[in-house]
């Protein structure tokens, strides 16, 4: 006889509850790079006013980075403590008492107000795929994902554009504890977003924490290519993104100010990356070929500064596709291979921590194989490394899942 569940249906997903939903995760990753890079405009003004040199304020733009790393099992805990609902609700709370100490005294402030925030948005990181695989249509999770990866660089673009004019008329206090409305102005719109999600998330019941009689989790095999392939993206991404302007200042003399505006073409052009890559999701049955689309565009990044650097604008835009289409493709392999909730918390929790881990080593590794050979074409084969990483390890997850 077949068993009756006795557990209330599930209220069905509408699709202004979709619309909602969202948006809450686009408000939410506003909030999730922009108040990290808010300082980094002004660090030279910061690092005057508390009087700390170069390497101490290298340190605090760093923080946030190791924080992804190593307390993504602390944000693990939280969300299946706390559900997934109230969980990011905390960390929106956290966010902004993590921005208002950073701007509250003197260097110490700093440093603990920078460790709460990265703290706070290794709970957002964890969370957001997790929401989507939960509650966005299968059909669509790429192009939701893609839409969140375009939010993480806008919230940057946003912070980077207005932070150093606020500091001009308010101070450079103010003007990164400004930055803490975005985070009330998310938990307002993530509490709306959401709240169809909690109830459809009690009525289902406690999330299943089997599977089904296979491997336990991180014993699968696309686990760990997962990790390992977002290890080599988030290492590309992070040894790029701090040393590129040095490089162009070095390779084309670009002046200091050109040079770092000219970099801003790597960030920009990850909005096209990340709304791109659902749409090869969605031509093709798996994901591989949108994987290998990636990471062809990476690979142009550090050969194209090779071999005919004077199109730097061409080689910049292509990095800038690879670096917001790889964050989308890898979380989407992490969506269609969990194999329910508590599963996919788990997988986000191990492969953005251990990305994470290895990302932060990124610039420090470039900078020290620059500073050996004095030149920028070994560190250029560094990074082609990494996105060898990438490719490897990428295909086999994307095989599997």
């Amino acid at each position: 006889m077949e068993a009756v569940s006795l557990a209330p249906a599930a209220p069905p997903v509408t699709r202004r509850g979709t619309a909602l939903l969202v948006l809450a995760l686009v408000a939410v990753a506003l909030n999730l790079r922009g108040p990290i890079v808010a300082i980094t405009p002004v660090l030279d003004t910061v690092g005057a006013d508390l009087a700390i040199g170069a390497a101490t304020a290298g340190l605090v733009t760093g923080l946030p980075v190791l924080c992804f790393a190593l307390a993504t099992p602390l944000a693990s805990l939280l969300l299946a403590r706390a559900g997934l609902e109230r969980g990011v609700l905390i960390a929106l709370g956290a966010l902004l008492v993590g921005t208002l100490v950073r701007s509250a005294g003197g260097l110490e402030a700093v440093v603990v107000g920078t460790i709460v925030i990265g703290i706070a948005i290794t709970v957002g990181n964890v969370a957001v795929p997790v929401v989507v695989g939960r509650d966005v249509d299968p059909r669509r999770a790429g192009l939701v994902l893609g839409g969140y990866t375009a939010a993480l660089n806008v919230g940057s673009m946003i912070t980077l554009s207005f932070t150093v004019p606020l500091t001009a008329a308010l101070g450079w206090r103010a003007a990164l504890a400004v930055w803490g409305g975005l985070a009330v102005v998310a938990a307002g719109v993530w509490w709306l977003g959401t709240r169809g999600s909690a109830r459809r998330a009690a009525a289902a019941g406690p999330p299943d924490e089997g599977t089904d009689g296979g491997p336990v989790w991180w014993r699968r095999p696309v686990v760990w290519a997962l990790t390992i392939g977002f290890g080599g993206q988030a290492f590309s991404y992070y040894g790029v993104t701090t040393w590129l302007p040095l490089l162009l200042h070095d390779e084309l003399g670009m002046d200091p100010a050109a040079a770092g505006v000219s970099a801003s073409v790597f960030q920009v052009a990850a909005v096209a990356g990340a709304f791109g890559v659902p749409v090869l999701l969605r031509l093709f049955p798996g994901p591989l070929p949108a994987l290998l689309a990636v990471c062809a565009c990476w690979a142009a990044l550090p050969l194209g500064l090779l071999l005919a650097p004077a199109l730097w604008p061409v080689w910049c835009a292509l990095g800038g596709v690879a670096q917001g289409g790889g964050f989308t493709v890898v979380f989407a392999m992490v969506v269609r291979a969990a194999r329910g909730p508590a599963e996919a918390r788990r997988m986000s929790a191990l492969v953005q921590g251990g990305g994470y881990l290895v990302a932060a080593t990124g610039p420090a590794v470039v900078g020290a194989v620059h500073e050996a050979t004095a030149t920028w074409t070994a560190p250029l084969l560094v990074v082609l490394g990494a996105v060898a990483v990438l490719t490897v390890a990428g295909s086999a997850a994307a095989r599997a899942s």
